[in-house]
């Protein structure tokens, strides 16, 4: 492993302390919101040759947009900028992942046993890996790819079947976990989305994910040599009991806090908790190590959603001063115009933009009322999951490329098939949605 470089070290203290402060705000004594900003910015402008190029370019260009949306408005239009408040679009959201990174530290670093679970071949692999890293993605997220990953591969290189199950397994997950970064955005910009319809839609529209995975690359491959992953029960228990925690805060503890402020807490609370059983040397001595090695090595992650919030913001800021603030792209939300707003994020994803960017580019531009907020919620994390699947830029297909070689646009090439079948579920689900709240 290369080792960090002390400007590296020192981005990973300001990230761990942008992660401090958001906790200090969810009490209400201090009002952090712009010292988070603050930390995770200065933080990426220290990591920012270190940034792949592929996404410095992208984050590069959001930023650039955003930032000279912001000043036609005030230039042009003389409208009202907040500019101290500018870079806390997003800030939020990557608190929470580095909230979440966290859960690395819930395990022993040496003497680890091998992974639990058993390599199966043919359809009951496929559908297994599939399984695994669905159920233990909505808690682990982008860690369960690496995971998963590296356990398959030590049975020798990752074949394109393997990748397939990885990156719909982890991808699928965002339709109804309360764990993914994308719930965590919806919820942020439909605050009244009623999460009980969402999973009613969201957790069937996943398991129809993973049987079509299953049928189709067993229609497509051999899958006689493809190894799969069981989990077995055990490994289930972590996720299980961070489940209910969350549920358990947000129904009794701080039932004011949503649920993406209390993943951030939390996670990092049980890793604390847990690892103090060993003496507080040791803690000190893990959270040192994942704060100068982990944390750095989110910068892409951190980046992104910095950037695209300062997009968005960017992008509101124009559209009122143009329009006003009573414009609107969509007199109301309904069916056809959460359909439309679907593809076209799924489409801009297949060019490269992360759905995050379609997302909160469509929030500055509509105006919610009552249950739209739960149908807009819904549109957002289905093209998030689609999006996510066959984007070749997209943060899961960049880490399969980054760890195991794989083309990102091979990967998307052959998801274009179940990218257009699960569409169709999606656009289904979408009216059903619709029908069901209005």
């Amino acid at each position: 492993m290369q080792e960090t470089t002390s400007q590296q070290r020192l981005a990973g203290v300001l990230i761990l302390f942008g992660l401090i402060a958001q906790i200090i705000g969810f009490t209400g004594l201090l009002h952090t919101a712009h010292a988070v900003s603050y930390l995770l910015w200065l933080a990426v402008a220290l990591l920012w040759r270190d940034i792949p190029k592929r996404s410095r370019i992208q984050a590069g260009v959001l930023m650039g947009l955003g930032l000279l949306m912001l000043l036609v408005a005030r230039v042009v239009y003389d409208a009202e900028v907040d500019w101290p408040a500018m870079l806390q679009g997003n800030a939020f959201v990557a608190a929470m992942l580095v909230g979440v990174s966290f859960i690395t530290l819930v395990g022993k670093q040496q003497g680890r046993k091998k992974a639990p679970g058993k390599k199966l071949t043919g359809y009951g692999g496929i559908l297994r890996t599939w399984l695994g890293v669905h159920f233990l993605g909505t808690i682990l997220n982008m860690s369960t790819i690496i995971m998963v990953g590296d356990r398959l591969a030590r049975s020798g290189p990752l074949s394109m079947p393997q990748f397939l199950a990885l990156n719909r397994g982890l991808s699928s997950a965002a339709t109804w976990s309360p764990f993914f970064a994308s719930m965590g955005i919806v919820i942020a910009l439909a605050p009244e989305m009623q999460y009980s319809y969402v999973a009613m839609f969201g957790l069937p529209l996943a398991l129809l994910s993973g049987l079509l995975t299953t049928l189709e690359l067993g229609r497509r491959f051999d899958l006689r040599e493809v190894y799969g992953f069981s989990l077995a029960p055990s490994s289930l228990l972590m996720p299980g009991i961070m489940a209910l925690l969350v549920m358990v805060f947000h129904f009794w503890l701080t039932p004011r806090l949503s649920i993406v402020g209390i993943i951030t807490f939390l996670i990092p609370m049980v890793a604390l908790l847990y690892n103090l059983r060993d003496g507080p040397r040791y803690t000190f001595r893990r959270i040192r190590q994942h704060t100068t090695t982990r944390l750095p090595a989110m910068r892409g992650e951190i980046s992104l959603f910095l950037a695209a919030g300062l997009l968005t913001l960017g992008l509101s800021t124009l559209v009122a001063s143009i329009a006003g603030n009573d414009w609107t792209l969509f007199a109301s939300f309904g069916a056809a115009q959460g359909m439309i707003s679907f593809l076209a994020i799924v489409l801009s994803a297949l060019a490269g933009l992360h759905p995050i960017i379609g997302i909160s580019v469509l929030a500055s531009m509509v105006s919610l009322q009552g249950s739209e907020h739960t149908l807009f919620a819904f549109a957002g994390l289905c093209s998030w999951a689609i999006g996510t699947s066959v984007g070749p830029l997209s943060g899961i297909n960049l880490s399969l490329q980054g760890r195991y070689g794989v083309s990102g646009y091979r990967m998307m090439k052959n998801n274009l098939f179940y990218a257009g079948v699960m569409s169709l579920l999606s656009l289904a689900s979408i009216a059903g949605l619709s029908y069901l709240v209005n």
